[in-house]
């Protein structure tokens, strides 16, 4: 399958100045199948998983040594393990903490050797160990976002459309409402990759949707991996609530049962580790960064993948096909959520992503921008909204407040391309357009 993450993948092989790989992402992004494809490029590729073969993680006990390790392994596996020539590949490596510290060492002795590891709960491992900063490198996956879930499906014409079209220049009418049918087709799939092949090979979304179910079970199994077992019962509620909260400024206090904050929050915060919910924080927005306003105490949030989040809410995912246009409206919030998750995708995977959104709560002037970007030193505000039409009173308002900062600002709908004045409205298909400098599929 075709995925960005492969290009910047490709990017670290040739890099001179390479170091050990961390590829991070929650749990059945496509994290080993990204690493098995990079291995293809090698002349020969060693995967470890250490989830499978716990016993492996031994050979770290004893000392930290490359040159060792590597020995080891390859008496092992009976496999020749070749600095330039093989690919080293660790998978699940949160499984064998010491691997994950033998990292700094294969980059300080032996940089030559291609390492590259992947882990869906690295976080809890990493905040442990403290590998030095600059030591490892890491990249960031999430779910396939509508740009690689069209580019799957073999219509890399529409690919190059939806990156390169100008903004100013409305598509014709056929044109957008067959990307409109696309789009539906990805807001009721979701781009989790198993579901995702499914899709494309059968077209069934009864068997998509058992998939979802069976995702969903999968996430609910691992709580036990990374919390306490009284902390189950709280990570559970929240897994459940979030995605009932899109949109909304997330309230401990409004959540079912009696349980408060001191027991939820920190519930919350392992979901954010394990890259299964995301935070969109609030900020001033008076100047850049983003983050250096930002409001830890109020934010908004969106769930790993819209399809899995709508298996949750237990909603019928015919509609999205049957009629685009009329879930679209109907589903604000998830649309909201999906440019979320779209601007997540498309942002540069060498950090982890970074969602914002700005609220000005004043008397008789209430408003809300959904998301804010940075672009260059400007920043850009972001407004979803489901229909064709929609008043955009709290754009308006924001680009008259932050002239200084915010040239113009963008409106994600159904509708067709356009620009008026310091609106640019784009359709809620083409939110990679955004970001085409730095994709390539």
């Amino acid at each position: 399958m075709k995925r960005l993450i492969h290009f910047h993948l490709q990017n670290w092989k040739n890099d001179p100045d390479r170091k050990s790989l961390l590829l991070r992402g929650a749990r059945q992004v496509g994290k080993t199948y990204s690493c098995r494809e990079l291995g293809r490029s090698f002349e020969n590729c060693l995967e470890i998983n250490f989830e499978i073969n716990p016993q492996v993680a031994e050979i770290f006990n004893r000392n930290l040594d490359p040159q060792r390790i590597i020995r080891d392994l390859g008496l092992l596996t009976d496999e020749n393990i070749v600095p330039g020539k093989t690919l080293l590949f660790f998978d699940e490596i949160q499984e064998a903490p010491k691997a994950v510290k033998s990292l700094r060492y294969f980059h300080e002795l032996l940089p030559e050797l291609h390492v590259i590891a992947a882990g869906s709960l690295l976080d809890f491992v990493l905040e442990n160990i403290g590998i030095p900063v600059g030591r490892v490198a890491s990249l960031y996956m999430y779910p396939m976002s509508f740009l690689e879930f069209v580019a799957n499906q073999g219509n890399q014409a529409v690919v190059e459309l939806i990156m390169r079209h100008d903004p100013a220049e409305p598509l014709s009418t056929p044109i957008h409402n067959k990307l409109l049918a696309l789009l539906g087709e990805y807001l009721a799939v979701g781009g989790m990759p198993e579901v995702v092949q499914t899709w494309i090979s059968r077209k069934d979304l009864k068997k998509c949707a058992g998939i979802h179910a069976l995702l969903v079970d999968a996430y609910r199994q691992d709580f036990s991996k990374y919390c306490k077992k009284f902390q189950v019962k709280y990570v559970d509620l929240i897994f459940d609530e979030i995605p009932r909260w899109f949109g909304r400024k997330f309230q401990f206090s409004k959540m079912p049962e009696s349980w408060r904050k001191r027991e939820l929050a920190p519930a919350f915060e392992l979901l954010k580790k394990a890259s299964v919910a995301h935070e969109v924080r609030h900020t001033s927005s008076n100047g850049l960064p983003l983050g250096g306003e930002a409001n830890p105490n109020r934010f908004k949030v969106i769930f790993l993948d819209i399809g899995l989040a709508q298996c949750i809410l237990g909603l019928d995912l015919a509609d999205w096909i049957l009629a685009p246009d009329a879930a679209i409206v109907n589903r604000g919030i998830l649309t909201e959520a999906f440019v979320g998750q779209e601007i997540l995708a498309y942002s540069p995977p060498q950090k982890r992503g970074a969602l914002f959104y700005w609220h000005r709560e004043a008397h008789a002037s209430n408003a809300e921008v959904d998301y804010m970007l940075a672009r260059g030193q400007d920043i850009i505000p972001v407004e979803v909204k489901s229909g064709a039409t929609g008043t955009l009173r709290s754009l308006h308002l924001f680009l008259k407040e932050k002239s200084s900062v915010s040239p113009y600002g963008i409106r994600f709908s159904g509708h067709n391309f356009s620009v008026f004045q310091k609106i640019h409205s784009y359709p809620l298909y083409a939110v990679a357009n955004l970001f085409r400098e730095g994709l390539l599929l």
